[in-house]
């Protein structure tokens, strides 16, 4: 069967070859020498975040007088005007519905550490892979504050007898930003072992690229990149996870750059329809979207791709559905762990 992607919007997830009837992953005498990338960690100094210190207490509020009251209406008008006339959230590509003024933070953070959705993907109504979106504690990337997202997928048993994956991508986002830093690729299939790097220098408007390979084929093999950045530019793992942090309507547009292998690319997504998803995981009220890829101005189809999310303040991704020249691959949530307190 010819190479399959369980990867949506743009690329979001892993690939998924069925091409021959192995069934393990393809071994390698000295596999920790694959995740040696001395450029890369001579340029990222990765460290996790001390404990926050406690928060003062909270001053009760002040009654005010009418003479009070009049003077902070009158500020408040003022702080208004100010906003108005300052710049308004960059780049002008993203909406800043839903965003402080100004600010590429969102009014409400929808993502809480410790989170977990784990999907079950399905092909031909048979259970292919598991898929997990996960968010775990906060790390420094070279001093900066950043969230930690991870994404794993691993074949079932039962389609790891053709093809057998087992890969996960540890993306690292600033957290005043929401502009991606680093993602690191492990790759471990029938057919390769893999692990990449990369680097967003938004300081430079550099992108770099480092990947160790290994392939039944080809054997071993190095890859370097590094290329000119767009301006605010997602990596092809962190746009799935960024996409939650916009307002999302029937009829609404939201479009952000995505940057890879050395290209710059627009990501647009519009919301479809609302309606209710009865899953494994339970019954949610849920929005559609779809997305379209533009490079160089001209769309680039990728096929009828979409995506339903939580129609709440988490956005969590709760179905992917993929129409490919042989039948349709869906990803649906079947276990949903919050934060725990």
């Amino acid at each position: 069967m010819k190479r399959t992607l369980i990867c949506i919007s743009l690329l979001c997830f892993s690939v998924l070859p069925m091409i021959s009837c192995a069934s393990k992953v393809l071994k390698f005498d000295k596999p920790e020498t694959l995740q040696v990338h001395q450029e890369f960690e001579q340029t990222v100094k990765i460290e996790e975040v001390s404990a926050p210190a406690a928060e003062p207490a909270v001053a009760p509020p002040q009654v005010l007088t009418k003479a009070k009251a009049s003077k902070k209406t009158k500020s408040k008008k003022t702080t208004e005007a100010s906003v108005e006339k300052s710049e308004r959230r960059q780049p002008e590509i993203e909406s800043d519905l839903g965003f402080a003024p100004g600010s590429r933070r969102p009014l409400k953070d929808p993502f809480e550490v410790g989170e977990t959705v784990v999907h079950s993907v399905r092909y031909f109504k048979v259970n292919a892979a598991s898929l997990t979106f996960s968010v775990k504690p906060h790390v420094n990337v070279n001093s900066k504050k950043s969230y930690r997202f991870i994404t794993a997928i691993k074949t079932s048993s039962l389609f790891s007898s053709f093809y057998a994956v087992d890969d996960e991508v540890e993306t690292l986002v600033d957290f005043e930003s929401l502009l991606p830093n680093v993602f690191e690729l492990h790759v471990k299939e029938t057919g390769q072992i893999r692990e990449a790097r990369s680097y967003f220098d938004f300081s430079q408007m550099k992108a770099k690229f480092w990947e160790n390979k290994v392939t039944e084929k080809s054997g071993k093999e190095e890859k370097k990149l590094e290329w000119d950045l767009a301006p605010f530019s997602q990596n092809v793992f962190s746009a799935i996870f960024y996409l939650r942090n916009f307002q999302w309507d029937v009829g609404t547009e939201n479009a952000f750059m995505v940057s890879d292998d050395g290209k710059n690319l627009v990501f647009k997504a519009k919301g479809i329809r609302r309606e209710k998803l009865d899953t494994d995981a339970g019954e949610f009220n849920a929005i559609v979207i779809q997305p379209q890829v533009t490079l160089k101005e001209k769309f680039q189809p990728i096929g009828d791709v979409f995506i339903w999310l939580s129609d709440d303040e988490h956005k969590y991704i709760l179905r992917i559905e993929a129409k490919i020249k042989i039948g349709t691959l869906v990803s649906e949530v079947v276990e949903i762990r919050p934060s725990q307190p």
